[in-house]
């Protein structure tokens, strides 16, 4: 009996466990409904305002609702606001394949008129479900579709919510593997944002045409569009970030080691730091060791035991330990073990470059440790293949100032030379204009980034009136109290 009486206790605690997740499921469709709402209001003071910061607070929803969005919560929507246009509604509604949704809304209250900038960021948001529903053919011409929509639109308060239609556009296409189809179409539209000073807009497309370059090898193409385009100033973050790590990737692979080490600084600074950015963030980590080591500077070891960053950078810490001891057969070992990783990073053409610096690196030790030593030796401390090319490269690492030695070509030796004083070199004035350099651009971006309110200045105006006012009435009571001293002193006299 006992356990007879158990089962039916039981059973009610199942079902109300049932309850209560159906009840947290249309807590949440509710919550995100009416978060959508909230911002089709948004957008309408954006619309009436003039002010892009309520549209920025309507992009800044989108990861939240990402996670929450279903077909059946935006066909809702969708029904609900486009009432009065029957053309609309149908066309979101058939590409999320809720036809029959239009049915269930009650379509007798009319609305004065749709907002523009509602319909783009209601196809955005289909946009988004398509491509995390994994639907690339039908996300395709949906995309292709809003693009038509966009180029006939020419509204400022648009410019955030079209520079996101852009790339998951390009990103439909990208996952399609025919990137290489829309480049005409991008190159057109960053011919018609620059010319209507869409910042966002611009600096986006900008980026995807980069990343369609580089996708395709066309380093040569993405050099003259660098060279020969704007990125616009008051671009976000973000963009500015990608635009930093395509100018590094850019001038590594021109051998200007330094403005890529100073580009993908930036990029890394001005990236986002969280989880979220952790993809970017190991992507331009990679390059960024690669180009440091072509500089001939060792990363920090510190900079390989961040969690994020740990187990992506495996590979090139292993050229690093070979590189920072000049030990060449541990490089070609790193490099035919993780081949394959270096070719999909698209970091192998500059790890190859890096075997001069490994075989640098060696004569630089072997110049610290010995201060004669025969071309044999170092043939077979650093594994080179004949003492003709030891001696070749003794020589070049002489002429280029790496180690302080002579060559001695009938004695087949190397005779290091007395290790000078640092400080009597440039090398400390070189570090130090370094630093300033980092610290005066540090400000400059600063100074950039700051945000004033509006009309400050006229405050300011106010004051500064104000002060000139109590200015001239304290030279005026000067002078004549200054006349009337006269008069007394003169009265005495």
């Amino acid at each position: 009996m006992a356990s007879t009486e158990a089962k039916p206790e039981n059973q009610p605690e199942a079902m109300e466990i049932e309850e209560d997740e159906e009840a947290k499921q249309l807590r949440l469709e509710k919550e995100t409904t009416q978060s959508l709402k909230r911002n089709f209001s948004l957008l309408e003071r954006a619309v009436n305002t003039i002010e892009s910061r309520f549209t920025t607070r309507v992009l800044r929803t989108l990861p939240s609702i990402r996670r929450r969005l279903t077909s059946s919560i935006l066909a809702q929507v969708i029904s609900e606001y486009y009432s009065s246009d029957a053309n609309q509604r149908t066309e979101l509604l058939r590409t999320l394949g809720e036809d029959n949704q239009a049915m269930d809304v009650d379509s007798t209250k009319e609305k004065s008129g749709d907002l523009p900038e509602v319909d783009v960021y209601l196809r955005l948001l289909t946009l988004i479900y398509l491509l995390d529903q994994n639907q690339l053919e039908k996300g395709l011409a949906f995309a292709d579709r809003s693009i038509e929509i966009l180029s006939q639109l020419n509204r400022r308060t648009l410019d955030q919510i079209a520079a996101r239609v852009y790339f998951y556009h390009a990103r439909f296409y990208e996952l399609s593997g025919r990137l290489a189809e829309i480049r005409p179409m991008q190159l057109s539209s960053l011919r018609t944002a620059t010319l209507r000073r869409d910042d966002e807009t611009q600096a986006t497309i900008l980026n995807l045409l980069l990343r369609n370059y580089f996708v395709h090898n066309l380093y040569d193409q993405a050099d003259k569009l660098v060279s020969k385009s704007a990125f616009p100033e008051n671009a976000g973050n973000n963009q500015a970030a990608r635009y930093a790590y395509y100018l590094g990737r850019i001038k590594a692979l021109q051998l200007a080691y330094t403005s890529a080490h100073t580009y993908l600084t930036q990029a890394i600074r001005k990236a986002p730091q969280n989880n979220v950015t952790a993809g970017f963030q190991q992507t331009v980590y990679k390059f960024f060791i690669v180009v440091q080591l072509l500089l001939g500077e060792i990363p920090e070891r510190s900079l390989f035991r961040q969690p994020m960053l740990k187990k992506a950078l495996v590979p090139y810490l292993h050229i690093t330990q070979a590189v920072r001891i000049g030990d060449l057969n541990k490089f070609q070992e790193g490099l035919a073990k993780f081949d394959a990783v270096f070719k999909k990073d698209k970091t192998y053409t500059l790890i190859l470059r890096l075997r001069h610096n490994v075989i640098k690196t060696g004569i630089r030790m072997i110049s610290l440790s010995y201060s004669k030593i025969s071309l044999r030796d170092i043939c077979i401390k650093l594994h080179l293949d004949s003492e003709e090319d030891a001696e070749f490269i003794v020589s070049k690492a002489i002429r280029d100032g790496v180690i302080d030695a002579t060559l001695d070509h009938n004695g087949g030796f190397m005779k290091s030379k007395e290790i000078v004083d640092i400080y009597s070199t440039n090398e400390p004035q070189h570090a130090f204009n370094q630093r300033i350099t980092f610290c005066m651009n540090l400000h400059n971006d600063a100074v950039k980034a700051m945000r004033f309110p509006l009309d400050a200045h006229r405050k300011e105006l106010a004051n500064a009136e104000a002060a000139r006012e109590r200015e001239r009435e304290l030279a005026q009571e000067i002078a004549e109290g200054d006349l009337d001293d006269e008069g007394d002193l003169g009265g005495d006299y």
